[in-house]
């Protein structure tokens, strides 16, 4: 009679051995990371080499168990082989799912196209040593979502692997160019999950407490290893106590802007020291006690980075972030919200000949695409005259009252024209650069220039931007979301950058950048709402905001 244990060990392999994970021991299987599920006699998932039986043996079951708990398992052949990643135990939680959800999950299968396993064929070990990017067709969690890479250049940040241990670094055209990615993420603050329960029904209580969710989320941003991080809804005291040091242990300098008002939450711009150094960093809050419009605690960072590279001129990446209100019916405040951080990027990133450096914009506009107000940034331009303050950001289909914009919307002694620009500041440089009488002369002029801006509906800036997302995946037409939780699942998370000329990434309208500079080489797809409700929407296990990360590569073309 076999010891108890060891009978319900041999039943355990048996029934996972009759499952749905059967492996033809002498026939050869696929090196790219296959799990063939949990066994009860390993600490972790058992790999599958290319041959099952060459390269690994059975521990015996059946002896005494002393001679199963000495097994010499051999993982040599398989470890040179096969590229492998251990699941992260904390994110894992597989006894407590619905049966329902486990149904799902074992019927899901790799839908790889054939480019991609084109792709992996041929570049076998730069993906066993890029597992952030390639973290989509590979990945053992339960549960996990899917997203891949979307190249727009035959240069990918896999390749560039080899590229740069190969290429000559005296090389004038490798001098010129400069690669780097940018993510984008509102990791959700703990506070304001707290104070919204009613939108995280869908989840489970544990999934939601921080202990829980903030491991998740630095997993995320390692695995993504992003250059520059943008990040909302960082709240103060985790900041300070435990984001702030995770950080900068992986290499990033922090800039942090917490929110005015009694929220303990704000915005945080990280970049990595070895990419970037800092030449100025220009808080903005949008809250003005002298002005009633501009009564909410909002605010945003514009950071102005010096790439760390060889090149001719002085260049520089002018990055923004922001959070702008919530609320879909007052888009009067996130107008003017939206102006103040233009009019604070205009008066950092001018060059010295006139044009702007290139220009990145990150945040959590809580606006859709084709609203005026996200038609305004990509423009440039919005006439507003009749627009109901409810229409502005397009989150209601249907908007509770129809009040509308007043022009101006917002009154002259917040400085700012409707060309999003400070005028402060402009007539400050004027006087200096005249004499007194001249300087009055030209305060008069602007006086009436200002007077008759009033009288116009029509708002301005001089950025030609293009967004790295499509927002509808072309052959469907279905929309991509960026966020996802009990009441809604929509895209309000953007970033924004100033094209370079040839940049085929770009929409219409970015083509004719005076200032451009900025190429994007590629993206992390963004998902369906049906892809997030197979996985519970957001949070969920593996995802622990109500938000997706959005993540770009760009290059810095010298001009």
């Amino acid at each position: 009679m076999l010891p108890r244990h060891m009978q319900r060990l041999g039943r355990d392999w048996i029934a996972h051995w009759n499952g749905s994970q059967i492996l033809a021991l002498n026939s050869p299987v696929s090196s790219c990371v296959r799990w063939a599920g949990h066994y009860p006699w390993a600490l972790f998932p058992l790999p599958v080499p290319v041959d099952f039986s060459a390269n690994w043996r059975l521990p015996p079951f059946f002896g005494p168990r002393r001679q199963f708990q000495n097994s010499n398992w051999q993982l040599d052949n398989f470890t040179q082989s096969s590229c492998f990643r251990l699941p992260n135990p904390s994110m894992k939680s597989e006894g407590e799912e619905p049966l329902t959800k486990k149904r799902k999950l074992s019927g899901q299968h790799d839908t790889s196209t054939p480019e991609e396993e084109t792709n992996f064929s041929n570049q076998k070990e730069a993906l066993c040593l890029s597992v952030a990017q390639n973290e989509d067709k590979h990945s053992s969690k339960k549960g996990a979502v899917k997203r891949h890479w979307e190249y727009f250049c035959q240069h990918s940040r896999t390749m560039k692997i080899f590229e740069n241990k190969e290429t000559d670094q005296s090389n004038t055209e490798s001098e010129a160019k400069f690669d780097f990615t940018v993510m984008s993420y509102n990791i959700l603050s703990q506070n304001l999950l707290e104070d919204n329960s009613h939108l995280y029904k869908h989840c489970r209580q544990r999934l939601l407490i921080w202990t829980y969710r903030f491991p998740n989320i630095l997993q995320e941003i390692k695995q993504l290893d992003a250059d520059v991080l943008c990040l909302q809804e960082v709240q103060e005291d985790h900041y300070r106590t435990e984001i702030k040091s995770s950080l900068e242990s992986l290499g990033y300098h922090c800039e942090y802007k917490m929110r005015t008002g009694r929220k303990p939450d704000g915005c945080a711009i990280c970049f990595k020291t070895s990419k970037f150094s800092l030449i100025s960093s220009n808080p903005v809050e949008f809250f003005r006690h002298d002005i009633p419009l501009l009564d909410r605690d909002n605010v945003g960072l514009v950071l102005l980075l010096q790439p760390r590279f060889h090149c001719k001129t002085n260049a520089a990446i002018c990055i923004a972030n922001t959070h702008l209100l919530y609320n879909p019916r007052r888009g009067d405040i996130k107008l003017t919200q939206l102006a103040m951080l233009l009019a604070e990027i205009a008066s950092v990133a001018p060059q010295k000949d006139g044009t702007f450096c290139p220009i990145i914009i990150c945040g959590d506009f809580n606006s859709v695409p084709g609203s005026p107000l996200y038609r305004f940034i990509k423009e440039g331009k919005l006439n507003y005259e009749g627009l109901a303050i409810g229409k502005v950001s397009g989150q209601e289909q249907f908007p509770r009252g129809q009040r509308i914009l007043s022009i101006p919307i917002w009154p002259k002694k917040l400085g700012i024209s409707q060309n999003c620009v400070y005028e402060i500041k402009r007539q400050q440089k004027e006087e200096n650069a005249g004499e007194k009488l001249e300087a009055a002369k030209l305060d008069n002029t602007q006086e009436i220039v200002i007077t008759s801006e009033k009288l116009s509906s029509k708002l301005q800036h001089r950025f030609k931007l293009s967004s790295v997302y499509s927002h509808y995946f072309p052959d469907t037409g279905i929309p991509e979301v960026t966020t996802c939780h009990s009441r809604s699942a929509v895209t309000v998370d953007y970033i924004f950058y100033s094209a370079a000329n040839d940049d085929t990434a770009a929409q219409p309208g970015a083509e004719d950048s005076f200032h451009g500079g900025l190429k994007l080489l590629g993206r992390l797809a963004l998902l369906t709402e049906k892809d997030l409700w197979t996985v519970n929407g957001l949070p969920n296990e593996n995802n622990s905001s109500d938000h997706l990360p959005l993540l770009a590569e760009f290059r810095l073309i010298e001009r």
